[in-house]
């Protein structure tokens, strides 16, 4: 039986069920869960990085963006908070749109 040790979808059980496999699984602590969160977000990460076309790196990007929100659930947050937060930060140190790449800095 393959070992997994993540955090997977709501509807992964279903799924596992329909193909009359046997599983165990259990319900996270908030704690757990966020923790998880952390860790599925670096695996999806990885998987953007290493994606060859567009729809591949799009479907990890939305992969990103449902543990961003789970992670908010979690904190009882919302997403206009976060976005609040993103705007705040980027009038303050501006966004990635101009493409900078930074060498290096010298003090003068």
């Amino acid at each position: 039986m393959p070992k997994y040790n993540k955090l997977v979808r709501d509807n992964i059980i279903e799924i596992i069920k329909k193909d009359n496999k046997a599983y165990n699984s259990r319900i996270l602590s908030d704690e757990e869960h966020v923790a998880e969160i952390k860790n599925k977000m670096y695996e999806e990460l990885q998987e953007f990085q290493t994606a060859t076309t567009l729809q591949e790196a799009v479907e990890e990007l939305s992969d990103l963006l449902e543990l961003i929100n789970a992670y908010l659930g979690v904190n009882n947050l919302t997403f206009e908070q976060l976005e609040a937060v993103r705007l705040k930060k980027k009038e303050k140190r501006g966004g990635f749109d101009q493409k900078i790449y930074l060498i290096d800095v010298e003090d003068l």
